[in-house]
């Protein structure tokens, strides 16, 4: 009887600590932020004048993420947050993160090419994350977290196939790289509450956990790419 109570004891305590992991691991995914009606309202977000950007768009595991690492960058203007990747007519988060879609999370990138030139943009992208992890980054998994390069003309990516073939020759990483580089469908931009999601919600766990570490992890790699916040 004793050893029957042991292992009822032991069962329900393994049952606990798998739900505490599951909770854990719920609440520090990128989009596992509850969403109240209030938070859907939220004021379309501004963009500054891109009609003299060119764009450039990538995929890197959780979209808030690498919006802000291309934001933090000297000549960009803008980094949006969306989906790419699938034929589907729309996209939405719901959709992508179930696996319905085959979308992407991705950012379009508004860059000022008198600035900030496409193989810098590269140089970002594949210091960024790890392009090694298939459909994985941090604590993300699936298909919607892939890396990707999504390409608009044939110069974009014959620059991400050089890039990616210079890379495994000198041998940055130890796994092979598995970014994929694939034409550009159509992007689609995300909820209003995904737009700058870092900057609005400094005190999100994912934020705080993920997010910031790999921004500043980036930061210190490359300071001279900065944007001078001083001014």
């Amino acid at each position: 009887m004793r050893c029957l109570e042991v292992i009822k004891i032991t069962i329900m305590n393994i049952k606990i600590v798998l739900f505490w992991i599951s909770l854990s691991i719920l609440f520090s995914s990128c989009g596992a932020k509850s969403i109240s009606p209030t938070d859907k309202e939220i004021i379309h977000i501004a963009l500054a004048d891109t009609s003299s950007m060119s764009k450039a768009y990538f995929a890197s595991g959780c979209f808030w993420c690498v919006e802000a690492i291309f934001e933090s960058i000297e000549g960009v203007s803008e980094a949006i947050s969306g989906y790419i990747g699938d034929h589907a007519e729309s996209a939405s988060y719901s959709a992508v993160s179930s696996g319905m879609s085959k979308h992407a999370e991705s950012v379009a990138i508004y860059y000022d090419p008198k600035k900030i030139d496409y193989a810098t943009l590269l140089n970002v992208f594949f210091d960024s994350h790890d392009p090694t992890t298939l459909n994985r980054q941090g604590p993300d998994f699936g298909f919607q977290y892939r890396s990707a390069i999504f390409y608009t003309n044939e110069d974009e990516k014959a620059m991400a196939l050089a890039k990616i073939e210079a890379l495994t020759a000198s041998r940055k990483f130890d796994s092979p790289i598995v970014t994929l580089v694939d034409p550009l469908i159509k992007f689609y931009q995300a909820e209003d509450y995904h737009q700058d999601f870092e900057k609005r919600n400094p005190n999100d766990n994912y934020v705080q956990s993920v997010s910031l570490p790999r921004l500043n992890k980036f930061l210190q790699l490359h300071p001279e790419l900065l944007k001078d916040t001083k001014h």
